[in-house]
């Protein structure tokens, strides 16, 4: 039985940890949240921050592991490939996983190596930002350089919002530090969705669409849906992109969850390569369009198990997933669901609050009340009711 250390516990890592456990794995995970869900599935629970590098670095080698993983975690991806790295076990290498897990550096990492990239800059200060402001071409993304989950990211237009906007920003940054960059305009939908490489080459992806509220100031998804419907020579150019910065930073065998956008002259950004799987179920929803468990595989590249034999599989049907979400701040009451989505189109459902509990309007993914995973008879019927399901599933506050 082999021992693996899990970084997490939230809805999110449930579902490795107990594919961990059905795989017959010892699993203890750990981070500073004892009553997060994902604990009282493993075999034991050290209350140790996923994000302090040395501490768990000391909590692996006193427990003797055979594998780390982080699970659908930016934050927790650096730490993971630091003990690894230190433990001689599988991993990417740390300095590539520090890159793509950090704004400015992934922005200097592309612009220096050819990519298509927004100007973008990092900075520690407000004063910094504002004698630069004038130099970018309006509007501009404000975000947090170390944070997922579009928590933290505003969009403006004027200096004026400068001030609000970035302490917005920093309140999300663990280190407290923050980038500006240029809006990229989308051709189309956004593209979300999660990859796999072995040794290096990238074997499997399965991009998706990225649905957004129809506010134009929340940048949150609230849903994706698959398969992506752009023509395959642009499955292939994103492909081949992707590709080329996973030769450039040395990448090995691992999981990746990206954000990426094309422009009306099918520029490619890849605005973000997570190296870890997607969180909201994204790995789910794929393994239900192509037969293909990404996180088995992700476990068993952590224990340095062959993966070889994961090819690229195309999507069949059509599935989405959606964020269930509150619009408003208030305490949850009640969850209404349409009927006839309920009957035709749900596959699986859940919810992570209870009646009374307080709950906050989505401004980040940390603001998800639940999960829904649905299928779905044609292109046409995905696109539409993805575009409309908010009005059919309906969260009750008081």
């Amino acid at each position: 039985m082999k021992k693996l250390l899990m970084l997490g516990g939230s809805h999110f890592q449930v579902p490795a940890i107990k594919k961990a456990r059905e795989m017959g794995h010892y699993v203890i995970t750990c981070d500073y949240i004892e009553e997060n869900p994902g604990h009282k599935y493993a075999d034991e629970y050290y209350n140790v921050s996923t994000t302090d590098k040395d501490d768990v670095l000391s909590l692996a080698k006193s427990l003797k592991i055979d594998g780390i993983v982080c699970y659908a975690s930016d934050p927790a991806a650096p730490t993971a490939a630091y003990v690894a790295e230190k433990l001689g076990l599988p991993t990417n290498p740390y300095k590539s996983v520090k890159i793509l897990t950090n704004k400015d550096l992934f922005r200097d990492f592309l612009a220096t190596n050819g990519f298509n990239v927004p100007k973008a800059k990092g900075y520690d200060s407000i004063e910094e930002a504002k004698i630069d402001f004038h130099h970018f071409k309006m509007p501009v993304m404000v975000k947090p350089v170390d944070s997922s989950g579009s928590k933290g990211v505003s969009k403006i237009d004027s200096i004026d919002l400068l001030q609000e906007k970035v302490e917005y920003a920093m309140g999300f940054s663990r280190i407290k530090r923050f980038i500006i960059e240029e809006y990229v305009e989308k051709y189309g939908y956004q593209i979300a969705g999660d990859g796999f490489s072995v040794n290096g080459k990238l074997v499997f992806r399965c991009f998706a669409n990225d649905h957004f509220p129809t506010s134009n100031l929340n940048f949150v998804p609230v849903g994706a849906s698959w398969p992506y419907i752009m023509p395959k020579k642009i499955h292939d150019k994103i492909h081949d992109e992707i590709q080329r910065a996973l030769n450039l930073l040395n990448m090995k065998t691992g999981a990746y969850n990206f954000d990426i956008r094309i422009d009306n002259k099918e520029n490619v950004y890849l605005m973000e390569i997570g190296p870890r799987n997607g969180g909201n179920f994204l790995p789910q929803v794929i393994q239900y369009a192509t037969g293909v468990d990404m996180v088995e595989y992700t476990i068993k590249a952590a224990l340095g198990e062959d993966c070889s034999d994961l090819k690229l599989v195309e999507p069949e049907g059509y599935w989405s997933v959606y964020m269930i979400h509150s619009k408003k701040n208030g305490i949850f009451k009640n969850i209404e669901i349409n009927y006839e989505i309920e009957k035709n189109n749900i596959v699986e459902y859940q919810l992570y609050v209870k009646p009374g509990e307080k709950i906050s309007a989505f401004t980040g993914s940390n603001m998800t009340l639940g999960m829904m995973i649905l299928k779905f008879f044609s292109e046409s019927e995905m696109l539409e009711k993805m575009k409309t399901l908010s009005n059919f599933v309906n969260i009750i506050v008081e």
